[in-house]
């Protein structure tokens, strides 16, 4: 038994109203057990509320979907704003590109586009004449070959365009190694 104001759980106890440490009449210790009710009540819970994991993982689970959401929600929007802008600076390059085609083309002077078009002209006679000559010239089995090369490369463009562009980049680039390894004018490498 404790000799102090301390009870046996180590707590101190209820305050009393009378002298001698007991509730002066019934209706007093009848309103103190029932604060000590409510407040033993509300304990129970508080308690009973953290003491439920599932519910609790519910709402944590529940936050973090909302979250989620919303962050989903302005990455979407983020895009659309990015995907707006670019469609808006891809207009305004197609407007500057027409644009600029057109006054380059109304700033041709007349004369240059009349020799320009008689020039055209006049490649094309020659090679029509180069190509009647060829064909004249040329033996049946060659031309009859050369029309079904011709053939095959229509019907594969594609690879045609790849193999050229691929040999256009081969002599650019042996183009390129052979001027970097002469020396340059002026002694300096």
């Amino acid at each position: 038994m404790t000799t102090d104001k301390h009870d046996a759980s180590g707590g101190t106890p209820p305050e009393r109203s009378g002298n001698d440490g007991s509730a002066s009449t019934p209706e007093e210790l009848r309103a103190q057990v029932e604060r000590t009710r409510e407040e033993l009540g509300e304990t129970v819970e508080a308690l009973a509320a953290k003491a439920d994991v599932k519910s609790r993982a519910k709402e944590k689970a529940a936050d973090v979907k909302a979250e989620a959401s919303q962050r989903v929600a302005r990455v979407r929007e983020k895009a659309a704003d990015a995907r707006h802008e670019a469609e808006h600076k891809a207009a305004q390059a197609r407007e500057k590109a027409a644009h600029a085609a057109h006054r380059v083309k109304s700033g041709t002077a007349e004369p240059v586009r009349d020799k320009a078009g008689r020039a055209a002209e006049l490649l094309g006679d020659k090679a029509g004449r180069a190509g009647q000559l060829a064909h004249d010239r040329t033996p049946e089995p060659v031309r009859e070959q050369a029309g079904r090369t011709a053939r095959k490369a229509r019907e594969n463009r594609t690879a045609l365009l790849v193999v050229a562009g691929g040999a256009l980049g081969v002599l650019l680039v042996a183009r390129r190694v052979r001027s970097s390894r002469r020396p340059r004018k002026g002694g300096c490498r």
